[in-house]
């Protein structure tokens, strides 16, 4: 990677899961360098949502290189997902017809419920399954998902956990690492942000600033879209074998299953 920087760049792992996020350095300059990232990175960045887009180069190998302004930044620490900025910025995300409108002419199609569950009994039945908790919860995603509604469907994160949101020493806030996002109802990021963030007295006043009423059918929604993202957590530690994980995202089924007392 060294190559295409030129003579004087020292280059080195940024961590992370995909292990294709780096740190380039030149004295004092830095940059964020990532190989293949989000293909609507440019988007983002226009939009302020990402650290601003330096430039693109396409290797001899296929891949893309992106570069981003380095921050002097901060992960937010959890107790402040609950502040109105991160509701502003997510409904920001949710409204931007710009974002889904790329996304969409990517050929990405939303993510429809029924499939969801097709695709998780697919998985259960592959690794032989038999956890009564994961069971019982894909019983209930089964009997619901037909009525969870036509949502306005907008691009959704996926992984709103709050070491990908960051704040740099101008205050600007940005929502990093979005290789999962996807297409779909936006309850399914409200509900990963509201059920492990906010305390449920908080969630009706962090969702007006949000730009949304807490009624029954958000309620359930969020529910639905928890439940069916920490069995799609399960299932891909259980592919792997990380079975400490497994157990520990069990017992998060577990309480969110809890909190059922809006469904049929």
């Amino acid at each position: 990677m060294e190559l295409f920087l030129g003579e004087g760049w020292d280059v080195m792992p940024a961590g992370g899961a995909t292990g294709e996020a780096y740190v380039a350095k030149h004295g004092d300059y830095q940059l964020f360098i990532k190989r293949n990232s989000s293909p609507f990175l440019a988007v983002l960045s226009a939009e302020g949502i990402v650290p601003k887009l330096l430039w693109t180069k396409r290797l001899e190998s296929g891949d893309v290189i992106t570069a981003q302004r380095w921050i002097q930044g901060r992960e937010l620490k959890a107790k402040e997902m609950m502040n109105a900025s991160t509701a502003a910025m997510l409904s920001n995300i949710h409204r931007s017809n710009e974002l889904l409108d790329l996304f969409k002419r990517m050929g990405n199609e939303p993510l429809d419920p029924r499939h969801m569950v097709e695709n998780m009994y697919v998985q259960i039945q592959l690794y032989r399954i038999e956890d009564e908790l994961v069971l019982a919860c894909m019983d209930y995603l089964e009997r619901t998902k037909d009525q969870l509604g036509d949502a306005e469907y907008a691009v959704c994160h996926g992984d709103i956990n709050h070491n990908n949101w960051m704040r740099d020493e101008q205050d600007n806030l940005y929502l990093i690492d979005w290789d999962g996002a996807s297409v779909a109802d936006p309850a399914l990021d409200l509900g990963l942000m509201l059920y492990t963030y906010i305390p449920e007295e908080h969630w009706a006043t962090w969702l007006a600033h949000y730009g949304a009423e807490l009624d029954y059918s958000l309620k359930m929604r969020m529910h639905w879209y928890v439940v069916a993202h920490t069995i799609s957590e399960i299932l891909w530690n259980h592919s792997r074998g990380q079975f400490s994980q497994v157990e520990e995202l069990k017992k998060a089924l577990m309480y969110v299953a809890s909190k059922n007392d809006h469904s049929d």
